[in-house]
C-alpha cells in the first residue's frame, strides 16, 4: 500500500538498506520492530529515544523522482519529513493493521478500532504531522482513504513494481502474497497490476481460519513480544489492558 505513492517508493528505492543490501533485510525488519515497541509500550524515555532514532534515519532520506510516475513530475522532490508523505505512511497502517489482526487473530469491537485511531493520532508528536490531519477515528480514516484512491495521488512507476517485486518474491512466495496483496483496498491492488481471484481470497481465508484457531493455544511467551507482556502485566495510567489483552502472570513475563 505504501508503495502506491510515487514519492514513497522512490525514498525506499533509493535510501533502504533493504534495498541496497538484501543480507540486512531481517536485521533491518528488527531494527523496525524494535522501534514499534519503544513507541507503544516503552517509558516516555524509550519512545523519546526511538523517536530520534526514527528522525535521524529521516534525515537523510530525500531526493527526486528521475521520471514522472503519474501527476508527480521528473524531478518532484521527496523527504522523508514530508507531514503528507508521513500521513499516507501511517494511514496504510491504519487500515491494514486491524484487518490483518481481525483475519489472523480475532474480532476488535467497534470501541476498540476507534480507540486503535485514537491513540495512534498521538503519533503526530513523534513526525511532524499537523494534528488537525490525522484520522482520528475510523470514519475519518476511511475519508482519507477515499480521497487518496480516488484523487489521482497514487499512481505505479518503476520504482513501485520493482520493490513489489522483492517483496513478494520466493522463498515465502504464496505465504507472503496473500496477506501481502489480500488486504489491501481492490483499487490499489489494481493499481499495481496484481492477481487476486477466488483460489486466492479462498486460500487467504482458509489461512486465516487455521491462524485464529492456533493463535489462542499458544502461551504468551510465543504470542507477545516481551515489551507487549511487561505492559500488560503492569498497566500504567496510560495503558490499561483490555479484554483483549489478559493480565499476565510474573512466570508468562519470563
Amino acid at each position: 500500500m505504501q508503495f502506491a505513492h510515487p514519492l514513497v517508493a522512490q525514498g525506499v528505492a533509493d535510501h533502504s538498506v533493504a534495498v541496497a543490501r538484501p543480507r540486512e533485510r531481517f536485521r533491518r525488519l528488527r531494527h523496525t520492530i524494535d522501534a514499534m515497541l519503544a513507541l507503544t509500550f516503552g517509558t516516555p524515555e524509550e519512545a523519546a529515544q526511538a523517536a530520534r532514532g526514527i528522525m535521524r534515519i529521516h534525515d537523510r532520506v530525500h531526493g527526486q523522482l528521475p521520471l514522472a510516475v503519474g501527476p508527480h513530475p521528473a524531478g518532484a522532490a521527496y523527504s522523508a519529513h514530508d507531514p503528507a508523505l508521513l500521513l499516507w505512511v501511517h494511514a496504510t497502517l491504519l487500515y491494514a493493521l486491524p484487518r490483518a489482526y481481525h483475519l489472523f487473530v480475532g474480532p476488535l469491537s467497534a470501541e476498540e478500532q476507534e480507540r486503535f485511531c485514537a491513540e495512534a493520532a498521538g503519533m503526530n508528536v513523534v513526525f511532524g504531522v499537523p494534528a488537525s490531519e490525522m484520522p482520528r477515528s475510523t470514519t475519518e480514516l476511511q475519508a482519507y482513504m477515499g480521497r487518496m484512491i480516488d484523487g489521482g495521488t497514487l499512481a505505479a512507476g518503476e520504482a513501485s513494481r520493482e520493490l513489489i517485486g522483492m517483496l513478494l518474491a520466493p522463498p515465502l512466495g504464496l505465504l507472503i502474497y496473500l496477506p501481502t496483496v489480500g488486504l489491501m483496498p481492490p483499487a490499489i491492488r489494481e493499481l499495481h497490476g496484481l492477481r487476486w481471484s477466488m483460489y486466492h481470497e479462498s486460500a487467504l481465508r482458509g489461512l486465516g481460519w487455521l491462524s485464529r484457531r492456533i493463535v489462542p493455544l499458544l502461551p504468551a511467551i510465543w504470542r507477545y513480544w516481551p515489551a507487549a507482556r511487561r505492559a500488560m502485566a503492569a498497566p500504567t495510567p496510560d495503558r490499561v489492558h483490555t479484554p483483549s489483552q489478559p493480565k499476565l502472570t510474573a512466570n508468562e513475563l519470563r
